[in-house]
Parts: structure tokens; C-alpha cells; sequence
């Protein structure tokens, strides 16, 4: 049995713990802060809470997998539910898009909405990347990434010149189609001139595999998973640092903490791997792709305005409204994400934009970037995107060090749910071939 250290209590590292320990190895989970969860927390005050993450996830099929691989099913500890309109568009030239997830149909009616023909253009789009998601999905996203032994056809595909911007302007001569596609890639801090245009396929999964949320937020997947790695065994040890994994021959032996060092056949890091000293040169040409600015608002009154649960409002700045946590009898919870120049508070850029809630707003919690980086102890938004050698430098399931594996948001395959869900199925998946127990 072998004696594995995860680094960090996120999504990653909870999943990757879970999965380890249904595997029959001896595993410690170390967090920093006093509570596990990461970016799945929520946020209180005054009786209103938030989720200081997503509130939505895409491919339901890999959290599903985790609790079935980890022990009692997703069914049964919680409820999964579909949203038929993903997210609501609104475009400077005041058109609307109300952008349905897993129905063709739908969106060629949503599509047509905004234009004669434009249902059609955005179908024969997204259908242009299934060949790209059942080679990717199957060489890439489901099988440790090992580019040295990646076929040419898989390779090619990950590794194309084409970025996403130019893949977007051969396809729309319409800009709102070119925004309604970019939009997730824009919103998570990236430029998408510098997005491998394959990653477009989101678009893809979006269509054909809707999109989820979580009856009662992300906290309590969180809760949830928690309880999972009791069950399982798992030792969590919460509010200790990792100072950096200890190396012996060139091979990890041991996790050095705050409190002492924690012996180790096996060490997963589920952090940014900057903050580990034996890790940070091995991604020392990357950079975190930054947050947004987000600020929480408790609303209560009458005439709170009629709101979708997603809301994009196109323009410089971005702003996205989504209604997700609770709230005191006759109250809202909302919250609020700004991209780009937002040169002046946020809730007034959001009435200029047609939403005023000012006279709404009874309890308000702002969050930077830096609070958000310094809270979570790392950008939750992984990677940046810098064209398509990033791939290069971002480290992967297996890391250059022997003994070290690697899962979340800034390891491969990437950040969000779905994939870093993924990513500690890979480690599991390679950690049971290197150290069967």
C-alpha cells in the first residue's frame, strides 16, 4: 500500500483523494486553509450566501463517475439538475440570445432569433468540431497525456496553428456569434487569439450534453465529498502549509508542512505548483490566467428586476450577472463578474448596462482579484492561455519528478469542473498502474 500526500483540499484534491483511497492506498490530504472545498465554497453575510465558484458545470458524466468510483453514487448524495437556457446574451445593439444547452433544435430557433440563417451558421459551427471531441476526448481528456507517445492525428489537433479567434472569423461574419463562442474562453481571462482553436468544441459539449447545476450550490458538493474521504479513510489535515516536497535521488519521499514532514511513496499536487519549490521551475514559463472582479449582492424590494440564472452583457466592460445562492424571505442573491475597462464601480457599470439594482442592494461583499488569488491560494481559472505551446509548459498528470503526479485547474487537462473532475481520474488511473496496491 502506498503512502500518498495530496496537496491541496479544492475539487482536485478531493476527487483525486477520493478516487486513491477506493484504490487501497494509504492517503493524507493537506489544506491550508481551515475548511476544504477551494472555489466550490460559498460565501455568507447577514443571511444571504453565495457560491465563490461555479454554479454550473458541463459534462455531468464526470461527477457522476467520481462518486461511482469512490463509492455510493451520485443519485444518492446529490441532485443534478439541467438547465434548458445555459446562459442569456445581451449585445450592444440591444438583440437578445437566450443560448439553450443539449438540443440542436433549440438553438437554430435561438440562432434564427437574431438573424435569417445565423441557426444554421452556428450548428454547421459546432458540428465542425466532432471529430475534434471524439479524438481529443479520447487520447487527450481520457488517458494521461504523454506527447511522446500521442498519435500524429491526436497531436496535430492539439498542437494546430489555427487559434480560435481566426477559427470564429472564418466561420461568423456576424460579431455576436463570434462573442456568444468566445465568451467562456474570454470570461475565464483568456485572449482568444491565443485559445487552439480546438477548444471551441465547448461549444460542442454544450450542445450536446447541456449544461448542470447543483440543487443547493457547489458547497454542497463540497460538503459532500468530504464526507466521502471520511468514509474512505482519507486523513485530511486543515490549516497546515506545504512547504515544498522532499526529494531523495531525485524522487519524492516525503511532503514537508508547517507542522513537520509527511513520508510519501506517492505526492499529488492539486495546487498551483508554483508555491511548491520542487515543481515551480518545471512551470516557470506559464502564468495564472487572473479572475475576474466579483461582487456579491444581497437584493430585497419589490421591483427587484427579472433576472435569468445567467445573464452575459456584451461590451467593454464584460459584465455577467448570475443568480445563484440563498436568501431571506423575498430577497435575491446575485452575483456580479466584470472583465475588461471597468473603470468604475461595478453595480453602476451593471445599470448602465440596463440593470439598476442600486436602491435593491442591502448587503454587498466584493472580492478582487488579488483577495479572490489570495484566498484560494492560487488563481482558480488555471492556466493561461498563451498560444499553443502552452500545452509544453503547463505540467501534466505525470510530472518530471518521479513519484510526483499532478491534478486541478493549472495541471492538464485544464480548469473548470469538468476537466479538473478529469484530471483526477488521471491521476488515479496512473497512480494504480505505477504503485498497484
Amino acid at each position: 500500500m502506498a503512502r500518498t500526500v495530496v496537496i491541496g483540499g479544492g475539487f482536485g484534491g478531493m476527487a483525486t483523494a477520493a478516487r486513491l483511497a477506493k484504490l487501497g492506498q494509504e492517503v493524507t490530504l493537506v489544506e491550508h486553509r481551515d475548511r476544504l472545498g477551494g472555489a466550490m465554497g460559498t460565501i455568507e453575510e447577514e443571511g444571504f450566501t453565495w457560491d465563490a465558484g461555479p454554479s454550473m458545470t458541463l459534462l455531468p458524466g464526470v461527477v457522476r463517475d467520481l462518486f461511482r468510483k469512490s463509492g455510493r453514487p451520485l443519485e444518492r448524495e446529490i441532485d443534478l439538475i439541467p438547465q434548458e437556457i445555459l446562459r442569456e446574451h445581451h449585445f450592444e445593439d440591444g438583440s437578445v440570445l437566450k443560448l439553450p444547452g443539449g438540443s440542436r433544435a433549440a438553438q437554430i430557433d435561438a440562432f434564427d432569433g437574431l438573424g435569417a440563417g445565423l441557426g444554421q451558421k452556428w450548428i454547421d459551427h459546432v458540428d465542425s468540431f466532432t471529430e475534434d471531441w471524439e479524438v481529443i476526448r479520447r487520447e487527450y481528456l481520457e488517458r494521461p497525456w504523454l506527447p511522446d507517445l500521442a498519435g500524429k492525428d491526436v497531436t496535430s489537433r492539439i498542437f494546430t496553428r489555427e487559434h480560435l479567434a481566426k477559427r470564429l472569423k472564418k466561420a461568423f461574419k456576424d460579431e455576436r456569434l463570434r462573442l456568444v463562442a468566445g465568451h467562456p474562453f474570454v470570461f475565464a481571462g483568456h485572449d482568444t487569439r491565443d485559445v487552439p482553436a480546438w477548444l471551441g468544441m465547448r461549444a460542442y459539449v454544450e450542445q450536446r450534453f447541456g449544461g448542470w447545476k447543483i440543487e443547493g450550490g457547489f458547497g454542497q458538493l463540497a460538503d459532500v465529498l468530504a464526507q466521502r474521504l471520511t468514509t474512505r479513510g482519507v486523513t485530511v489535515l486543515t490549516g497546515v502549509d506545504v512547504t515544498d516536497i522532499v526529494l531523495r535521488d531525485g524522487r519524492a519521499v516525503a511532503v514537508a508542512t508547517s507542522t513537520g514532514e509527511l513520508d510519501a511513496d506517492v505526492v499529488v499536487c492539486a495546487i498551483d505548483p508554483r508555491r511548491i519549490p520542487a515543481l515551480a521551475q518545471h512551470v516557470r514559463r506559464t502564468m495564472p490566467a487572473l479572475p475576474p472582479v466579483v461582487c456579491h449582492v444581497g437584493l430585497t424590494g419589490d421591483d427587484i428586476p427579472d433576472m435569468p440564472e445567467e445573464t452575459v452583457f456584451h461590451g467593454d466592460p464584460l459584465v455577467v450577472v448570475r443568480r445563484s445562492g440563498t436568501a431571506p424571505e423575498g430577497g435575491q442573491a446575485w452575483t456580479i463578474f466584470g472583465r475588461g475597462l471597468l473603470a468604475e464601480d461595478i453595480v453602476l457599470a451593471l445599470a448602465r448596462k440596463g440593470t439598476n439594482i442600486r436602491p435593491n442592494v442591502e448587503v454587498r461583499v466584493d472580492r478582487s482579484a488579488r483577495t479572490q488569488v489570495e484566498e484560494f491560494g492560487a488563481s482558480p481559472m488555471g492556466v493561461l492561455w498563451q498560444g499553443r505551446t502552452t500545452l509544453n509548459h503547463r505540467i501534466s498528470t505525470t510530472t518530471p519528478i518521479p513519484g510526483v503526479y499532478a491534478a486541478g485547474a493549472h495541471a492538464a487537462p485544464g480548469g473548470g469542473i469538468p476537466f479538473v473532475g478529469l484530471s483526477a481520474a488521471l491521476v488515479a488511473q496512473q497512480v494504480a498502474l505505477d504503485h498497484p496496491v
